[in-house]
């Protein structure tokens, strides 16, 4: 009534595949360090040395070899500048929480604070004194 299957199936599992395998760690390392280089690369725009080292230690750490870094400026608003290292720091945060990776966690949390801080000084409404 029903022939038998004679070819493999497209399902197999991936197990027997001829592929390199990377683990969860392996691949979180990886979305850490591209978190990190990006906001790497905005800190060193800012002009911001000391975080960019501190910044530039645990990239190398995580891909074992030092990341390169060059100022490319791209005309962008230092507010807008700070909105974006904002949010990268917030991004490698999670990864970093998720990998329990204190150190970069830890470093994340304060290149947020830096970055919010940037913004709030920068975008506070001046208060003439006197004034009605």
């Amino acid at each position: 009534m029903y022939e038998p299957i004679r070819a493999k199936s497209v399902h197999t599992s991936a197990d027997d595949a001829d592929f390199p395998h990377r683990s969860r760690e392996d691949e979180l390392d990886i979305q850490l360090a591209g978190h990190l280089a990006a906001l790497l690369a905005v800190t060193d725009e800012l002009g911001l040395a000391a975080m960019g080292d501190r910044i530039a230690e645990q990239v190398a750490r995580l891909r074992a070899a030092p990341p390169a870094r060059h100022a490319g400026q791209s005309e962008a608003p230092p507010a807008a500048l700070h909105r974006r290292a904002h949010a990268l720091a917030g991004r490698a945060l999670v990864v970093a929480a998720s990998r329990a990776d204190t150190a970069v966690a830890i470093l994340a949390a304060e290149a947020m604070d830096a970055h919010a801080a940037a913004l709030s000084t920068a975008t506070a409404p001046t208060v003439l004194v006197g004034a009605p």
